[in-house]
């Protein structure tokens, strides 16, 4: 107790001196066994407003872990992260608040409020300007587990903690207080940091605070920290340290990221290069030391590099390192320093940090490929992918969402960003922003604004608007466009040359802005590839000219350079001699876009269905690895079984709306020509239009469709059911509501169809819920109705199904649609009555009713059932059922039913049971990397 009596005063003396700060001092015991910090911590809180403050608000991160409910666990939920959901109560973290109270001992009034990981104190009298305020909190933190987020408690029981104490939020007219969505933006004024760690002796604290004492008793380590103007408290407890001290010139490293192909000193040399790098280019760094370890780089890596396993490289031997070291260290060099709003302001950090980058690599590896030296393989080299450069996967990875007309504005709130865009694309197109305006302003007056920014601001408050009031500052050129029309808004940029005018020895060119926005352009006029002029327009919002001398100017080109992250660089082209804008290219295989060609491309196909068999072919498509408006595509295939000429046929345009919920149209037609039995085949002609609908909060997966079609389909006549017509024509209509989740999944379709002959109407609505117990059921409902039918005296072709449909409408994958045994006819497809069993009846000409459920037994394990009322006009209503045993080893995309009791009666005792056995297998890659993009987008 005399030790920590003398520990309190000495903090109490540093706080009194450090008048402008708040004070925070912490006094924490680690429990291993428990996995828990007891903490006795003390706040000064100093009032740096002009307002009187009657309450104090306080993060308290460390309880977003204490339920599935909190904030934090719906955000998981929201991303498909389920392992916080099934996580046991008793291992997820937690604070316990056992009293918080005055100096003089006295309680004081708190509560949490709507939010777990927010605290409001009531102090005894209001706090005025200029007033500090001190009071003491005694609590437990439960330290959750790492796989969470990375921080937190490992299996070998060491501690990476962030967000594990109590901390004042930030007042500046208005409480900055919010709760931890996993967005790594906990926002917090520097202060000053006292900290006392008792620990098992056998743990070693690793900080980039200062060390003002270790003692060692006979169980025990105590471990002093000091730090002054800190944002953060990040600490590592570990029974075997790793990390390791690297001196530089102005700084030291203390790193546990580690690569084995480089040696130690040439890893020093490279961290010393960064430091003096960023030296450079920012100035001094006002701490000591900083600790570089590999959850910070886990946490916000070098995207792409990441993905690559251990034993492969593309890359020369240290690049990898470079790079992971440049990234992590230029985001703490940033974040440490620049104290902006975390959640609502902080696109002007992460767009420096990847400028930084951008800047480095043009340093250090002018030539490196953005595919390393796979580039030089023979395979490859003749891609536009093997041309690029590291620096040009930057817009391209943010056209990836734009083109999706997923782009979010750069000023959107970070817990407003789709996952893809809060960790890749915005900050891509922030640094891809910084160089269009570095590049528009000339002279290096961004990069020198950058640094004396830099110096002026450094650990004081500022807010992204301070940085373009002291850029204008140094320049005469407009650059309001930059913070109003490019990071503000979610408008993408689109130039082109409208058209051109020869006027003696000069050209007069109309450049047209196709957005609705005020941006400059560069513009070039190009002799061959080679830049013979280069100028910038002013800032245009719909049509401007320039005029430019004529010498030696074969074409011009906007943007030549793709300085600007253009939504479409291919209509920036007009040739002033010559007949072709572009020259045509073929390339084999789907590449990158080249904007200075006119790509088609052609690539083998193989495909397979039981009556064609192997069918290969030829596709010619216009896809690249970015999404256009007009996709088009011809894919000839020759069946070996049925040796035919078979295949299909699709043109689509997608027109896309940046504002408002209507987000995209989509039209086109499309053709099919396939065997769909045995020496028959169809044709199907399809046109169609798609009316696309989303919620203006592009987190929200909610999602609407209106589609339109007319299927006409032309079979071969079966020789066998003469009966059945070959040919007919269907008008669709139908609306699709979406809203998929983790916890709560709900979809629903209505769907009208008439044809000449028939006309029918049915819903048919899914919800799946997961319980906070961790069980999931699943339910799903189908009605349909015909409103007339003149097929029923013939056939069932037209009839709703109750648990194989007919498919006449050929959407449906089916790999043997025709077959009625064997092994393909046990292909299961959930559509109409959603059975599992063949019963009888199979068709309703009338109307059906059904409802499938089932629910988990452990795991993947789950029990089904399913009962309806199946009306036909000959037989009347019947009351059909069945359960069994479902293995979902990959929800919707590789499933296994086993029937068990149904209306049949006990199936296993049935003959043939094996044939009875349904199983769902998707091998289409375009619908398993659903399973990607529902993590990102």
């Amino acid at each position: 107790m005399k030790i920590r009596s003398i520990f309190y005063s000495i903090l109490f003396c540093l706080a009194f001196q450090a008048k402008a700060q708040h004070a925070i001092n912490i006094d924490a015991t680690l429990n291993p066994s428990q996995k828990t910090l007891s903490i006795k911590q003390q706040i000064t809180y100093k009032n740096s407003s002009k307002d009187t403050l009657k309450e104090i608000y306080l993060f308290d991160w460390a309880n977003s872990f204490s339920s599935k409910t909190t904030p934090l666990g719906k955000r998981f939920s929201e991303n498909y992260e389920s392992a916080f959901h099934f996580e046991k109560d008793k291992d997820r973290g937690r604070t316990t608040i056992e009293k918080i109270y005055t100096n003089s001992e006295i309680p004081l009034q708190w509560q949490r409020g709507d939010a777990a990981d927010i605290l409001q104190i009531i102090p005894e009298k209001p706090l005025l300007p200029g007033d500090s305020y001190t009071f003491n909190l005694e609590y437990t933190v439960k330290v959750p587990d790492e796989r969470f987020t990375r921080y937190g408690v490992d299996k070998f029981n060491d501690y990476k903690l962030r967000y594990w104490y109590i901390v004042p939020a930030v007042y500046d007219g208005e409480w900055q207080v919010y709760s931890n969505k996993n967005t790594d933006d906990l926002f917090l004024e520097p202060s000053q940091f006292s900290i006392a760690l008792h620990l098992p002796k056998n743990y070693t604290v690793t900080s980039d605070f200062d060390l003002v004492s270790e003692t060692i008793s006979e169980k025990t380590k105590t471990t002093t920290l000091f730090g002054k103007d800190r944002n953060n408290a990040v600490l590592y407890l570990e029974k075997t340290p790793n990390f390791e001290t690297i001196e530089t010139d102005n700084l030291k490293i203390v790193t546990n990221l580690q690569n084995s192909r480089i040696n130690p000193p040439v890893q020093a040399l490279m961290i010393d290069r960064v430091v003096q790098f960023l030296n450079k280019k920012l100035g001094p760094y006002p701490f000591e030391k900083m600790v570089v370890s590999e959850t910070d780089y886990k946490t916000n890596p070098v995207y792409g590099l990441n993905q690559l396993p251990r034993f492969i490289s593309p890359f020369p031997d240290g690049f990898e390192y470079d790079m992971q070291q440049l990234k992590t260290i230029t985001r703490h060099y940033i974040d440490n320093t620049m104290v902006l709003n975390s959640r609502n302001d902080y696109w002007l950090q992460d767009a420096m940090q990847i400028y930084l980058m951008m800047e480095y690599v043009d340093t250090y590896y002018p030539k490196m490929k953005i595919i390393g030296n796979l580039s030089n393989w023979f395979v490859i080299r003749w891609a536009h992918a093997a041309d690029l450069e590291f620096n040009d996967q930057y817009p391209i990875l943010y056209l990836n969402m734009a083109r999706n007309n997923l782009n979010q504005s750069l000023t959107t709130p970070k817990d407003s960003l789709l996952k893809f865009n809060m960790n890749i694309a915005n900050a891509y197109y922030g640094a891809s922003g910084l160089r269009y305006l570095g590049d528009y302003l000339g002279d290096d007056i961004l990069n020198k604004s950058i640094k004396d920014f830099y110096a002026k601001n450094k650990l004081k408050p500022i807010k992204s608007v301070d940085f373009e009031t002291f850029l204008s500052e140094r320049t005469t050129l407009p650059i309001n466009w930059f913070f109003e029309d490019f990071a503000d808004t979610r408008n993408t940029i689109d130039f082109k040359i409208k058209k051109v005018k020869k006027k003696g020895d000069s050209l007069e060119v109309f450049i047209q802005n196709n957005q609705k926005s005020e941006l400059p352009v560069s513009l070039y006029g190009l002799n061959k590839d080679e830049i013979v002029y280069k100028t910038w327009t002013k800032p245009i919002d719909s049509v401007s000219s320039i005029t430019i001398p004529s010498e030696n100017i074969r074409k011009l080109a906007l943007n030549y350079e793709g300085r600007m992250p253009e939504y479409n660089r291919r209509n920036n082209f007009k040739v002033v001699t010559g007949l072709l804008d572009k020259p045509i290219q073929f390339r084999l295989f789907q590449d990158v876009e080249d904007p200075n060609y006119t790509q088609f491309f052609f690539m083998p196909i193989f495909e397979y269905n039981l009556y064609d068999g192997v069918s290969a072919g030829l596709r010619l498509y216009n896809k690249t690895v970015l999404p256009k408006a007009v996709h088009y595509s011809l894919e000839p295939q020759f069946g070996f079984r049925s040796k035919t000429l078979v295949g299909q046929a699709s043109v689509s345009y997608t027109q896309r709306m940046e504002q408002g919920k209507l987000y995209a149209m989509r039209y086109g037609f499309s053709g099919n020509y396939y065997s769909y039995d045995r020496g028959l085949f169809y044709k199907r002609f399809t046109p169609y239009i798609t009316f696309a609908f989303r919620n203006d909060d592009l987190r929200n997966n909610e999602k609407q469709f209106i589609n339109l079609r007319n299927v006409n389909v032309y079979r071969d006549e079966d020789s066998s059911n003469l009966k059945l017509e070959p040919n007919y024509s269907v008008f669709n209509m139908q609306y699709v509501y979406s809203n998929p989740n983790l916890i709560n999944y709900f979809r629903g379709v209505v769907d009208y169809e008439i044809s000449s002959k028939f006309s029918k109407l049915s819903v048919n609505l899914e919800y799946r819920k997961l319980f906070l117990s961790n069980r999931q059921l699943n339910l799903r409902f189908f009605a349909g109705a015909f409103l007339f039918n003149d097929t029923r005296e013939n056939e069932d072709f037209f009839s709703f199904a109750l648990d194989r449909p007919n498919d006449y409408l050929f959407d449906y994958n089916y790999y043997g649609r025709s077959e009625n045994s064997g092994l393909f006819s046990q292909q299961l497809i959930i559509a109409e009555g959603g059975f599992k069993s063949q019963l009888e009846p199979a068709y309703a000409n009338s109307w059906i009713v059904t409802t499938n459920a089932s629910t988990n037994i452990w795991k993947w394990i789950y029990a089904y059932g399913d009962v309806g009322l199946v009306h036909n006009k000959a037989r009347g209503t019947n009351a059909v059922f069945d359960s069994g045993i479902r293995l979902s080893l990959v929800a919707d995309y590789f499933e296994l039913y086993f029937p068990v009791y149904s209306s049949l009666g006990f199936e296993p005792s049935l003959p043939h049971y094996d044939e009875k056995v349904r199983f769902i297998v998707t091998i289409s890659p375009k619908t398993l990397l659903g399973l990607f993009t529902r993590r990102w987008y």
